[in-house]
């Protein structure tokens, strides 16, 4: 049983092709067209797929797309008319574009297909699953569980926004639903794009600069005060209510009404080159709290329904690692689990899940560890000689090293300063990485984290970074002994520094100084840390660095950071790995066994000519 499972037309393409329920392959479609959160079809992703599998079309036993399209459009069109007459002018802008490539999808993705080779059209099986069928067959299947409560948080399906599932065995079964225009998902994005950051990216930001604002002060405490009572709506069971007359987003091109919002918070919506002002952080603080409370009462709702000692979490707002953190904290499940790729691009992978489990009936794997996602190395990989074929190309110096020898030598430089830049193995599924296409350095260098945002990532200076610890160190470094292999919950650093009785006074560049612990370049402003825990048996190379790292220096952690500049995907290619190298501060280049030095390189580009797009 071969399935391929697509989702595409919003953001975050991607495609993912399962074999007996084994996952196979699974890649973004931005990874290959180089445009970040691509939305369009994703024949490149598709044909990786493909090729990974060693099949073609006519192999599939059935394709599946990741929503149900008509029953988006029908919200679209029920909105609009809610609304008219306003939203005109983005009602005629948005129905060209339906009828053109979303409304007749059938026909829009044979038609695509056709692009990548001759197949029987007669042949081919498409199925349809619910957007939030997808999300929660994302996380629930590849778990371990045998049952689960599985929450589903994001800004919109075709009418659901948020959902909550009840597994066992191979069922998934809807109890409840949060319904359009009411979202966690938008609240947060509205948020996101007042205080200056591009949403449907930048989100991520907004849960960055939360630490900065001061927890339990009157202006934070202010501002959580207007959100739950002329914004938002939060009962008891985690459902909400947002008052629509503060937001444009149902009807316009917008996400709120700029003056109401300016008038309600007393500040003007921030533009994205602004400075960042302790009023920025305090607002940021203040509805990342809201939406933790709101994911707190959906969860203990979600245990209540389902009598379920397991949780599993999938959607756009399952990426906010903060949030899950406190989920964790509160141990109001004896487990979470949590889709890598719990966006939009994730949802390919539930839909062939779904259709596997559901529609075919197939019996789920009881049988499993930790989860069947294999550690979410499944994309594309290359070998030492397209590597090397790549650095003759550019004509770069390099050397070939063995695996011990690597490992002895990378770490050596890590302690002394330099900046790596990995790329072993196959690429990650989902937004992290996790050290395949990764920019690895030492968490104890006071300087790293302004040197790795500035001069590495050319990108805000506040902006934290992830450690990547050894699993079986993590509890000695942090206030956890639970697996975070995805990079997808925070805790606290234990050993942190006393911070001074006028902190709260500092300024963003200040407390930016200020090192909260001895390692400084992991640790963020409120002293925590997104974690990814590092296991030797899902990432065996990148194990043996750390712990080599360790045995140097008694340190089992790196920084770990995506393989990218700001506003582009993580690379994929030996091609563009060398790009960012040559473009950027980093200063060693490992490819699979090949070691490029950038003091060895006669042919270096400035990064300071180079100009990047606002992510």
């Amino acid at each position: 049983m071969i399935i391929l499972g697509i989702s595409a037309y919003y953001h975050d393409a991607a495609a993912a092709i399962i074999k007996d329920g084994v996952i196979i392959a699974a890649a973004q479609e931005e990874r290959f067209t180089r445009i970040k959160h691509d939305e369009s079809f994703p024949v490149n992703a598709i044909a990786f797929c493909l090729k990974e599998a060693a099949i073609e079309i006519d192999d599939l036993d059935v394709v599946v797309f990741y929503d149900k399209p008509f029953l988006k459009f029908e919200r679209i069109l029920e909105t609009y008319i809610a609304y008219a007459p306003k939203g005109f002018l983005s009602f005629l802008k948005a129905i060209p574009i339906w009828i053109k490539d979303k409304l007749f999808l059938k026909k829009k993705i044979k038609d695509e297909l056709d692009k990548l080779c001759v197949y029987d059209k007669r042949k081919l099986k498409l199925l349809f699953t619910d957007h939030h069928l997808s999300h929660a067959a994302s996380a629930y299947y590849p778990s371990s569980f045998t049952d689960a409560a599985v929450l589903t948080i994001d800004g919109v399906g075709e009418w659901t926004t948020t959902s909550i599932y009840k597994a066992e065995d191979n069922t998934l079964i809807a109890l409840k639903e949060m319904h359009f225009p009411h979202s966690v998902g938008l609240l947060y994005s509205a948020f996101t794009y007042f205080l200056g950051f591009k949403v449907n990216s930048g989100e991520y930001k907004l849960m960055g600069l939360a630490p900065y604002g001061n927890a339990g002060n009157e202006q934070t405490e202010h501002y959580k005060k207007i959100i739950k009572e002329k914004l938002c709506t939060i009962y008891d069971d985690g459902s909400i209510f947002l008052e629509q007359k503060y937001f444009s987003y149902g009807s316009g091109f917008k996400m709120i009404s700029d003056s109401k919002w300016q008038q309600l918070f007393g500040m003007a919506k921030r533009q994205p080159d602004d400075s960042i002002e302790q009023q920025h952080s305090n607002l940021a603080l203040a509805i990342q709290q809201v939406t933790e409370e709101i994911v707190i009462k959906l969860a203990i709702h979600a245990k209540a329904i389902t009598g379920s000692n397991n949780l599993c979490l999938a959607g756009g707002v399952a990426l906010n690692c903060v949030a899950n953190g406190r989920l964790q904290e509160l141990n109001i499940f004896d487990k979470i689990y949590i889709q890598p790729a719990a966006g939009d691009a994730g949802g390919a992978l539930g839909a062939a899940l779904a259709a596997h489990h559901i529609y075919f009936d197939r019996p789920k794997n009881a049988t499993i560890e930790y989860d069947t996602m294999q550690g979410s190395y499944v994309g594309p990989s290359f070998t030492n000689e397209q590597i090397i074929y790549a650095c003759k190309k550019n004509k770069l110096q390099y050397e070939v090293q063995e695996d011990e020898a690597l490992n002895k030598n990378i770490a050596a430089q890590l302690a002394n300063g330099k900046v790596v830049g990995w790329f072993k193995g196959k690429m990650e599924f989902g937004p992290r990485a996790l050290g395949n296409r990764s920019i690895l350095a030492d968490p104890r260098n006071a300087e790293m984290q302004q040197k790795l945002n500035l001069k590495i990532k050319f990108r805000e200076g506040f902006r934290p970074f992830a450690p990547a610890v050894l699993a079986e160190q993590v509890s000695t470094i942090f206030k956890t002994d639970q697996p975070s292999p995805y990079m997808l919950m925070v805790t606290q650093v234990k050993d942190q520094n006393i911070l001074p009785a006028d902190y709260a006074t500092f300024s963003l560049a200040q407390k930016l100084q200020f090192a909260k612990s001895n390692l400084p370049a992991i640790t963020h402003a409120d002293g925590s840390a997104r974690i990814q825990t590092v296991h030797k048996n899902t990432n065996a190379h990148f194990w043996n660095l750390i712990n080599e790292f360790y045995q140097r220096t008694n340190c089992p952690l790196l920084v770990n950071t995506s393989f990218n500049v700001r506003g582009e995907p993580i690379v994929c290619t030996p091609e563009e790995a060398i790009d960012c190298f040559l473009n950027t501060g980093m200063d060693i280049l490992v490819m699979e066994n090949i070691v490029l030095e950038k003091e060895k390189q006669t042919i270096v580009m400035p990064a300071t000519k180079r100009v990047f797009k606002e992510d």
